[in-house]
Protein backbone atom coordinates (compact mmCIF):
# COMPACT_ATOMS: atom_id res chain seq x y z
CA UNK A 1 0.00 0.00 0.00
CA UNK A 2 1.71 3.16 -1.19
CA UNK A 3 1.72 6.54 0.55
CA UNK A 4 2.08 9.86 -1.32
CA UNK A 5 2.85 13.25 0.26
CA UNK A 6 0.38 15.69 -1.27
CA UNK A 7 2.78 18.61 -0.98
CA UNK A 8 4.75 17.18 -3.89
CA UNK A 9 2.94 17.66 -7.20
CA UNK A 10 5.36 15.55 -9.27
CA UNK A 11 3.56 12.72 -11.10
CA UNK A 12 4.40 9.17 -10.17
CA UNK A 13 6.65 7.21 -12.55
CA UNK A 14 4.58 5.41 -15.16
CA UNK A 15 6.51 2.19 -14.70
CA UNK A 16 5.75 1.95 -11.02
CA UNK A 17 8.01 2.71 -8.04
CA UNK A 18 11.73 2.55 -8.78
CA UNK A 19 13.55 0.39 -6.20
CA UNK A 20 16.94 0.53 -7.90
CA UNK A 21 18.89 -2.21 -9.73
CA UNK A 22 18.11 -5.85 -8.88
CA UNK A 23 20.89 -8.16 -7.76
CA UNK A 24 21.42 -11.77 -8.91
CA UNK A 25 19.47 -13.13 -5.95
CA UNK A 26 16.46 -11.14 -6.94
CA UNK A 27 16.13 -13.11 -10.18
CA UNK A 28 14.73 -16.04 -8.17
CA UNK A 29 12.03 -13.84 -6.60
CA UNK A 30 8.79 -13.35 -8.45
CA UNK A 31 7.56 -9.76 -8.08
CA UNK A 32 3.81 -9.35 -8.30
CA UNK A 33 2.85 -6.25 -10.35
CA UNK A 34 0.99 -3.58 -8.44
CA UNK A 35 -2.22 -3.71 -10.40
CA UNK A 36 -4.01 -1.24 -8.15
CA UNK A 37 -1.17 1.28 -8.51
CA UNK A 38 -1.53 1.15 -12.29
CA UNK A 39 -5.26 1.83 -11.98
CA UNK A 40 -4.59 4.92 -9.85
CA UNK A 41 -2.03 6.27 -12.29
CA UNK A 42 -3.91 5.71 -15.54
CA UNK A 43 -7.60 5.84 -14.63
CA UNK A 44 -10.04 7.97 -12.70
CA UNK A 45 -10.07 7.73 -8.93
CA UNK A 46 -12.63 8.46 -6.21
CA UNK A 47 -11.85 10.11 -2.86
CA UNK A 48 -13.94 8.03 -0.47
CA UNK A 49 -12.85 9.38 2.91
CA UNK A 50 -11.11 12.43 4.38
CA UNK A 51 -9.70 11.93 7.86
CA UNK A 52 -8.27 14.43 10.37
CA UNK A 53 -5.76 13.44 13.03
CA UNK A 54 -4.85 15.83 15.82
CA UNK A 55 -8.05 17.88 16.16
CA UNK A 56 -8.81 19.15 19.64
CA UNK A 57 -10.99 22.23 20.06
CA UNK A 58 -11.50 22.89 16.32
CA UNK A 59 -15.06 22.28 15.12
CA UNK A 60 -15.71 19.94 12.18
CA UNK A 61 -17.78 22.39 10.13
CA UNK A 62 -15.03 25.02 9.79
CA UNK A 63 -12.53 22.51 8.36
CA UNK A 64 -14.96 20.69 6.09
CA UNK A 65 -15.51 23.93 4.14
CA UNK A 66 -11.78 24.04 3.41
CA UNK A 67 -11.42 20.41 2.23
CA UNK A 68 -14.69 20.05 0.31
CA UNK A 69 -12.97 20.37 -3.08
CA UNK A 70 -10.84 17.30 -2.39
CA UNK A 71 -13.91 15.11 -2.98
CA UNK A 72 -14.27 16.61 -6.47
CA UNK A 73 -10.88 15.33 -7.68
CA UNK A 74 -11.06 12.89 -10.63
CA UNK A 75 -7.52 11.52 -10.93
CA UNK A 76 -4.47 11.05 -8.74
CA UNK A 77 -2.70 14.22 -9.82
CA UNK A 78 -5.91 16.17 -9.24
CA UNK A 79 -6.20 14.66 -5.75
CA UNK A 80 -2.65 15.71 -4.95
CA UNK A 81 -3.24 19.24 -6.24
CA UNK A 82 -6.53 19.77 -4.42
CA UNK A 83 -5.10 18.29 -1.24
CA UNK A 84 -2.21 20.73 -1.43
CA UNK A 85 -4.66 23.61 -1.94
CA UNK A 86 -6.72 22.43 1.04
CA UNK A 87 -3.56 22.34 3.17
CA UNK A 88 -2.81 25.95 2.25
CA UNK A 89 -6.37 26.97 3.16
CA UNK A 90 -6.11 25.25 6.54
CA UNK A 91 -2.84 27.01 7.33
CA UNK A 92 -4.39 30.32 6.21
CA UNK A 93 -7.00 29.96 8.97
CA UNK A 94 -4.27 30.71 11.51
CA UNK A 95 -5.29 27.94 13.90
CA UNK A 96 -2.76 25.22 13.03
CA UNK A 97 0.98 25.18 13.60
CA UNK A 98 1.52 22.38 11.12
CA UNK A 99 -0.55 20.49 8.53
CA UNK A 100 0.67 17.31 6.84
CA UNK A 101 -1.25 15.52 4.07
CA UNK A 102 -1.13 11.82 3.28
CA UNK A 103 -2.89 10.04 0.42
CA UNK A 104 -3.52 6.31 0.72
CA UNK A 105 -5.38 3.64 -1.16
CA UNK A 106 -8.73 2.94 0.47
CA UNK A 107 -9.03 -0.19 2.62
CA UNK A 108 -12.01 -2.02 4.09
CA UNK A 109 -15.16 -3.73 2.98
CA UNK A 110 -16.52 -0.65 1.22
CA UNK A 111 -13.28 0.13 -0.60
CA UNK A 112 -13.59 0.69 -4.33
CA UNK A 113 -10.87 -0.56 -6.71
CA UNK A 114 -9.98 3.07 -7.45
CA UNK A 115 -10.82 4.51 -4.01
CA UNK A 116 -8.52 6.82 -2.04
CA UNK A 117 -8.36 8.08 1.53
CA UNK A 118 -6.90 11.51 2.29
CA UNK A 119 -5.52 12.05 5.79
CA UNK A 120 -4.74 15.49 7.22
CA UNK A 121 -2.41 15.33 10.23
CA UNK A 122 -2.71 18.68 12.03
CA UNK A 123 -1.12 20.31 15.06
CA UNK A 124 -3.25 23.01 16.65
CA UNK A 125 -1.82 26.22 18.03
CA UNK A 126 -1.71 26.56 21.78
CA UNK A 127 -4.58 28.36 23.45
CA UNK A 128 -2.32 31.30 24.32
CA UNK A 129 0.61 32.50 22.24
CA UNK A 130 2.90 35.49 22.62
CA UNK A 131 4.95 37.46 20.15
CA UNK A 132 7.64 40.12 20.07
CA UNK A 133 8.68 41.90 16.91
CA UNK A 134 9.60 45.22 15.39
CA UNK A 135 7.57 47.07 12.77
CA UNK A 136 8.44 49.75 10.23
CA UNK A 137 5.92 52.44 9.36
CA UNK A 138 6.27 55.52 7.18
CA UNK A 139 9.60 56.87 8.44
CA UNK A 140 9.07 55.47 11.92
CA UNK A 141 9.78 52.26 13.78
CA UNK A 142 8.15 50.52 16.72
CA UNK A 143 8.48 47.59 19.07
CA UNK A 144 5.38 45.39 19.31
CA UNK A 145 4.43 42.98 22.09
CA UNK A 146 1.38 40.80 21.62
CA UNK A 147 -0.74 38.13 23.28
CA UNK A 148 -3.07 36.05 21.13
CA UNK A 149 -5.87 33.58 21.90
CA UNK A 150 -6.24 31.72 18.57
CA UNK A 151 -9.23 29.56 17.69
CA UNK A 152 -11.00 30.73 20.80
CA UNK A 153 -14.36 29.03 20.19
CA UNK A 154 -13.21 26.43 17.67
CA UNK A 155 -14.13 28.28 14.46
CA UNK A 156 -10.98 30.36 13.81
CA UNK A 157 -12.01 33.21 16.11
CA UNK A 158 -9.13 35.21 17.56
CA UNK A 159 -8.68 37.63 20.45
CA UNK A 160 -5.50 39.72 20.41
CA UNK A 161 -3.95 42.15 22.86
CA UNK A 162 -1.16 44.29 21.44
CA UNK A 163 1.15 46.92 22.87
CA UNK A 164 3.29 49.05 20.56
CA UNK A 165 5.99 51.54 21.52
CA UNK A 166 7.40 53.58 18.67
CA UNK A 167 9.44 56.60 17.79
CA UNK A 168 6.34 58.73 17.21
CA UNK A 169 3.44 56.66 18.49
CA UNK A 170 2.53 54.50 21.49
CA UNK A 171 -0.59 52.36 21.48
CA UNK A 172 -2.33 49.39 23.00
CA UNK A 173 -5.51 47.66 21.98
CA UNK A 174 -7.76 44.66 22.30
CA UNK A 175 -9.33 43.13 19.19
CA UNK A 176 -11.71 40.30 18.32
CA UNK A 177 -11.68 38.64 14.88
CA UNK A 178 -14.30 36.29 13.44
CA UNK A 179 -14.18 34.86 9.88
CA UNK A 180 -17.11 33.41 7.98
CA UNK A 181 -16.83 29.60 7.71
CA UNK A 182 -15.85 28.67 4.18
CA UNK A 183 -14.88 32.23 3.23
CA UNK A 184 -11.99 33.47 5.35
CA UNK A 185 -11.75 36.75 3.41
CA UNK A 186 -15.25 37.65 4.62
CA UNK A 187 -14.76 38.49 8.29
CA UNK A 188 -15.81 40.74 11.16
CA UNK A 189 -13.60 42.43 13.74
CA UNK A 190 -14.06 44.72 16.73
CA UNK A 191 -11.33 46.83 18.33
CA UNK A 192 -10.87 48.73 21.58
CA UNK A 193 -7.78 50.93 21.63
CA UNK A 194 -5.79 53.88 22.92
CA UNK A 195 -3.20 55.62 20.72
CA UNK A 196 -0.88 58.49 21.66
CA UNK A 197 1.01 60.09 18.78
CA UNK A 198 3.48 62.92 18.43
CA UNK A 199 3.58 65.06 15.29
CA UNK A 200 6.61 67.35 15.52
CA UNK A 201 5.95 68.99 12.14
CA UNK A 202 2.77 70.44 13.70
CA UNK A 203 4.00 70.74 17.32
CA UNK A 204 0.99 68.55 18.11
CA UNK A 205 0.29 65.68 20.48
CA UNK A 206 -2.85 63.59 19.99
CA UNK A 207 -4.38 60.92 22.21
CA UNK A 208 -7.20 58.80 20.79
CA UNK A 209 -9.39 56.48 22.85
CA UNK A 210 -11.85 54.62 20.71
CA UNK A 211 -13.80 51.61 19.58
CA UNK A 212 -14.33 50.40 16.03
CA UNK A 213 -16.02 47.60 14.14
CA UNK A 214 -15.09 46.37 10.66
CA UNK A 215 -16.67 44.12 8.07
CA UNK A 216 -14.40 42.87 5.28
CA UNK A 217 -15.72 41.10 2.20
CA UNK A 218 -14.66 40.44 -1.40
CA UNK A 219 -16.81 41.28 -4.41
CA UNK A 220 -15.54 39.84 -7.71
CA UNK A 221 -11.96 41.17 -8.01
CA UNK A 222 -12.37 43.86 -5.35
CA UNK A 223 -12.03 43.82 -1.56
CA UNK A 224 -14.27 46.05 0.54
CA UNK A 225 -14.16 47.25 4.14
CA UNK A 226 -17.10 48.84 5.97
CA UNK A 227 -16.11 50.48 9.24
CA UNK A 228 -17.70 52.38 12.10
CA UNK A 229 -15.45 54.22 14.52
CA UNK A 230 -16.18 56.18 17.64
CA UNK A 231 -13.17 58.00 19.10
CA UNK A 232 -12.58 60.51 21.87
CA UNK A 233 -9.71 62.72 20.75
CA UNK A 234 -7.53 64.89 22.94
CA UNK A 235 -5.24 67.36 21.18
CA UNK A 236 -2.44 69.23 22.90
CA UNK A 237 0.75 71.12 22.17
CA UNK A 238 3.98 69.20 21.83
CA UNK A 239 6.16 72.20 22.67
CA UNK A 240 5.85 75.58 24.35
CA UNK A 241 6.73 77.22 21.07
CA UNK A 242 3.62 75.86 19.35
CA UNK A 243 1.84 78.43 17.22
CA UNK A 244 -1.45 80.02 18.19
CA UNK A 245 -3.21 78.11 15.40
CA UNK A 246 -2.18 74.81 16.98
CA UNK A 247 -3.08 75.99 20.47
CA UNK A 248 -6.49 77.00 19.13
CA UNK A 249 -7.04 73.40 17.98
CA UNK A 250 -6.16 71.98 21.41
CA UNK A 251 -8.88 70.35 23.48
CA UNK A 252 -11.29 67.44 23.33
CA UNK A 253 -13.56 66.27 20.53
CA UNK A 254 -15.74 63.26 19.82
CA UNK A 255 -15.78 61.79 16.34
CA UNK A 256 -18.20 59.14 15.13
CA UNK A 257 -17.71 58.15 11.51
CA UNK A 258 -18.72 55.62 8.89
CA UNK A 259 -16.17 54.71 6.23
CA UNK A 260 -15.85 52.48 3.20
CA UNK A 261 -12.70 51.33 1.41
CA UNK A 262 -12.44 49.50 -1.90
CA UNK A 263 -9.18 47.89 -3.07
CA UNK A 264 -8.23 46.28 -6.38
CA UNK A 265 -4.69 44.94 -6.18
CA UNK A 266 -3.06 42.82 -8.91
CA UNK A 267 0.56 43.60 -7.95
CA UNK A 268 2.98 40.75 -7.37
CA UNK A 269 4.32 42.54 -4.28
CA UNK A 270 3.09 45.41 -2.12
CA UNK A 271 6.61 46.55 -1.16
CA UNK A 272 8.52 46.74 -4.46
CA UNK A 273 6.26 45.42 -7.23
CA UNK A 274 7.49 44.48 -10.70
CA UNK A 275 4.10 44.24 -12.36
CA UNK A 276 0.41 44.81 -11.72
CA UNK A 277 -1.76 47.70 -10.58
CA UNK A 278 -3.37 49.03 -7.41
CA UNK A 279 -6.52 51.12 -7.01
CA UNK A 280 -7.69 52.11 -3.55
CA UNK A 281 -10.65 54.42 -2.87
CA UNK A 282 -11.70 55.59 0.61
CA UNK A 283 -14.77 57.50 1.76
CA UNK A 284 -15.45 58.69 5.32
CA UNK A 285 -18.56 60.43 6.65
CA UNK A 286 -18.30 61.88 10.16
CA UNK A 287 -21.09 63.40 12.24
CA UNK A 288 -23.99 61.41 10.78
CA UNK A 289 -23.93 58.92 13.70
CA UNK A 290 -23.17 61.48 16.43
CA UNK A 291 -20.19 63.34 17.80
CA UNK A 292 -19.20 67.00 17.39
CA UNK A 293 -17.05 66.58 14.26
CA UNK A 294 -18.75 66.61 10.84
CA UNK A 295 -17.12 66.22 7.44
CA UNK A 296 -17.04 64.19 4.23
CA UNK A 297 -13.62 62.91 3.22
CA UNK A 298 -12.62 61.23 -0.06
CA UNK A 299 -9.21 60.03 -1.16
CA UNK A 300 -7.73 57.59 -3.65
CA UNK A 301 -4.47 55.89 -4.54
CA UNK A 302 -3.48 54.50 -7.95
CA UNK A 303 -0.29 52.69 -8.95
CA UNK A 304 0.75 51.00 -12.18
CA UNK A 305 3.88 48.86 -12.62
CA UNK A 306 5.34 47.57 -15.88
CA UNK A 307 8.39 45.36 -16.33
CA UNK A 308 10.78 46.51 -19.07
CA UNK A 309 13.91 45.16 -20.69
CA UNK A 310 17.09 44.38 -18.72
CA UNK A 311 15.07 43.56 -15.60
CA UNK A 312 13.97 47.19 -15.25
CA UNK A 313 10.59 48.29 -13.87
CA UNK A 314 8.64 51.46 -14.67
CA UNK A 315 6.16 52.63 -12.03
CA UNK A 316 3.60 55.46 -12.04
CA UNK A 317 1.63 56.61 -8.99
CA UNK A 318 -1.15 59.12 -8.37
CA UNK A 319 -2.70 60.11 -5.04
CA UNK A 320 -5.46 62.60 -4.33
CA UNK A 321 -8.04 63.59 -1.75
CA UNK A 322 -10.56 66.18 -0.58
CA UNK A 323 -12.15 66.98 2.77
CA UNK A 324 -15.43 68.95 2.92
CA UNK A 325 -16.52 70.26 6.35
CA UNK A 326 -20.23 69.90 7.07
CA UNK A 327 -21.82 72.78 8.93
CA UNK A 328 -20.25 75.99 10.19
CA UNK A 329 -17.41 74.38 12.14
CA UNK A 330 -14.04 74.30 10.33
CA UNK A 331 -12.13 71.07 9.81
CA UNK A 332 -9.78 69.80 12.50
CA UNK A 333 -6.00 69.64 12.17
CA UNK A 334 -6.31 65.93 13.03
CA UNK A 335 -8.47 65.18 9.98
CA UNK A 336 -6.66 67.10 7.22
CA UNK A 337 -4.23 65.77 4.65
CA UNK A 338 -0.44 66.18 4.87
CA UNK A 339 2.14 66.02 2.11
CA UNK A 340 5.90 65.93 1.71
CA UNK A 341 8.75 63.75 2.85
CA UNK A 342 10.75 60.71 1.72
CA UNK A 343 7.61 58.59 1.27
CA UNK A 344 5.63 61.08 -0.82
CA UNK A 345 7.09 64.18 -2.52
CA UNK A 346 10.77 63.52 -2.00
CA UNK A 347 13.17 66.40 -1.47
CA UNK A 348 10.86 68.02 1.09
CA UNK A 349 10.89 67.43 4.83
CA UNK A 350 8.25 65.25 6.44
CA UNK A 351 4.76 66.75 5.90
CA UNK A 352 6.26 70.21 5.28
CA UNK A 353 4.23 71.31 2.23
CA UNK A 354 1.21 73.58 2.36
CA UNK A 355 -0.48 75.83 4.92
CA UNK A 356 1.58 76.61 8.00
CA UNK A 357 1.67 79.02 10.91
CA UNK A 358 4.88 80.08 12.65
CA UNK A 359 6.65 76.99 11.39
CA UNK A 360 3.87 74.54 12.34
CA UNK A 361 2.24 72.78 9.40
CA UNK A 362 -1.55 72.70 9.62
CA UNK A 363 -2.43 70.34 6.76
CA UNK A 364 -4.84 70.99 3.94
CA UNK A 365 -8.33 70.04 2.81
CA UNK A 366 -7.33 69.03 -0.71
CA UNK A 367 -4.20 67.56 -2.27
CA UNK A 368 -2.76 65.60 -5.14
CA UNK A 369 0.59 63.94 -5.70
CA UNK A 370 2.09 62.00 -8.59
CA UNK A 371 5.29 60.14 -9.25
CA UNK A 372 7.20 58.45 -12.08
CA UNK A 373 9.85 55.90 -11.14
CA UNK A 374 12.39 53.71 -12.91
CA UNK A 375 13.91 50.82 -10.98
CA UNK A 376 16.92 49.03 -12.45
CA UNK A 377 19.40 46.43 -11.17
CA UNK A 378 22.60 47.70 -9.60
CA UNK A 379 25.39 48.45 -12.07
CA UNK A 380 27.41 45.32 -12.93
CA UNK A 381 24.87 43.21 -10.94
CA UNK A 382 26.92 42.51 -7.77
CA UNK A 383 25.49 39.63 -5.72
CA UNK A 384 23.22 38.53 -8.56
CA UNK A 385 20.98 35.62 -7.60
CA UNK A 386 21.44 36.39 -3.90
CA UNK A 387 21.68 39.36 -1.56
CA UNK A 388 22.31 41.77 -4.43
CA UNK A 389 18.81 41.19 -5.82
CA UNK A 390 17.36 43.00 -2.79
CA UNK A 391 18.86 46.29 -4.03
CA UNK A 392 17.61 48.39 -6.94
CA UNK A 393 18.76 51.62 -8.51
CA UNK A 394 16.00 54.25 -8.35
CA UNK A 395 15.32 57.26 -10.61
CA UNK A 396 12.27 59.39 -9.79
CA UNK A 397 10.22 62.47 -10.64
CA UNK A 398 7.63 63.59 -8.05
CA UNK A 399 5.13 66.44 -7.96
CA UNK A 400 2.21 67.52 -5.84
CA UNK A 401 0.29 70.27 -4.07
CA UNK A 402 -1.66 70.73 -0.84
CA UNK A 403 -4.02 73.59 -0.09
CA UNK A 404 -7.34 74.69 1.37
CA UNK A 405 -10.32 75.33 -0.87
CA UNK A 406 -13.12 77.87 -0.81
CA UNK A 407 -16.16 75.65 -1.25
CA UNK A 408 -18.27 78.60 -2.34
CA UNK A 409 -16.31 78.52 -5.61
CA UNK A 410 -16.89 76.09 -8.44
CA UNK A 411 -14.89 73.01 -9.46
CA UNK A 412 -12.89 75.00 -12.03
CA UNK A 413 -11.59 77.34 -9.33
CA UNK A 414 -10.70 74.35 -7.17
CA UNK A 415 -8.67 72.75 -9.98
CA UNK A 416 -6.96 76.05 -10.69
CA UNK A 417 -5.90 76.39 -7.05
CA UNK A 418 -4.56 72.82 -6.98
CA UNK A 419 -2.58 73.56 -10.13
CA UNK A 420 -0.93 76.65 -8.62
CA UNK A 421 2.41 76.55 -6.82
CA UNK A 422 3.18 72.94 -7.70
CA UNK A 423 6.08 71.46 -5.77
CA UNK A 424 8.16 68.93 -7.64
CA UNK A 425 11.46 67.13 -7.34
CA UNK A 426 13.70 64.69 -9.13
CA UNK A 427 16.68 62.58 -8.22
CA UNK A 428 18.22 59.13 -7.98
CA UNK A 429 19.17 56.67 -5.29
CA UNK A 430 19.18 53.09 -4.05
CA UNK A 431 16.25 51.02 -2.77
CA UNK A 432 16.57 48.05 -0.40
CA UNK A 433 13.65 45.63 -0.07
CA UNK A 434 13.31 44.09 3.39
CA UNK A 435 11.38 40.99 2.35
CA UNK A 436 7.65 41.70 2.34
CA UNK A 437 7.89 43.86 5.46
CA UNK A 438 9.16 47.27 4.34
CA UNK A 439 11.62 49.03 2.09
CA UNK A 440 14.42 51.53 2.62
CA UNK A 441 15.37 54.34 0.25
CA UNK A 442 18.50 56.47 0.12
CA UNK A 443 18.05 59.19 -2.51
CA UNK A 444 19.81 62.31 -3.67
CA UNK A 445 17.04 64.85 -4.25
CA UNK A 446 16.67 68.11 -6.14
CA UNK A 447 13.55 69.93 -4.83
CA UNK A 448 11.94 72.40 -7.23
CA UNK A 449 8.94 74.74 -7.09
CA UNK A 450 9.66 75.54 -3.44
CA UNK A 451 7.23 78.02 -1.89
CA UNK A 452 7.61 80.32 1.09
CA UNK A 453 7.28 78.29 4.29
CA UNK A 454 8.17 74.93 2.73
CA UNK A 455 10.93 72.98 4.43
CA UNK A 456 13.23 71.20 1.99
CA UNK A 457 15.80 68.43 2.13
CA UNK A 458 18.21 69.33 -0.65
CA UNK A 459 20.64 66.46 -1.15
CA UNK A 460 20.68 63.08 0.56
CA UNK A 461 17.37 61.92 2.04
CA UNK A 462 16.62 58.63 3.81
CA UNK A 463 13.20 57.02 3.90
CA UNK A 464 11.71 53.86 5.42
CA UNK A 465 8.18 52.58 5.19
CA UNK A 466 5.59 50.39 3.51
CA UNK A 467 3.70 52.96 1.43
CA UNK A 468 5.56 55.13 -1.05
CA UNK A 469 4.40 57.49 -3.77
Amino acid sequence: MGTVHARSLEPLPMGGPDFGALGEEAELVEVEPEAKQEILENKDVVVQHVHFDGLGRTKDDIIMYEVADVFKAKNLIDVMRKSHEAREKLLHLGIFRQVEVLIDTCQGDDALPNGLDVIFEVTELRRLTGSYNTMVGNNEGSMVLGLKFPNLFGRAEKVTFQFSYGTKETSYGLSFFKPQPGNFERNFSANLYKVTGQFPWSSLRETDRGISTELNFPVWKTNHTLKWEGVWRELGCLARTASFSVREESGHSLKSSLSHAMVIDSRNSSILPRRGALLKINQELAGYTGGDVSFLKEDFEFQLNKQLIWDSVFSASLWGGMLVPIGDKPSSIADRFYLGGPTSVRGFSMYSIGPQSEGDYLGGEAYWAGGLHLYTPLPFRPGRGGFGDLFRTHFFLNAGNLCNLDYGEGPRAHLQRLAEYIRWSYGAGIVLRLGNIARLELNYCFPMGVQSGDRICDGVQFGAGIRFL
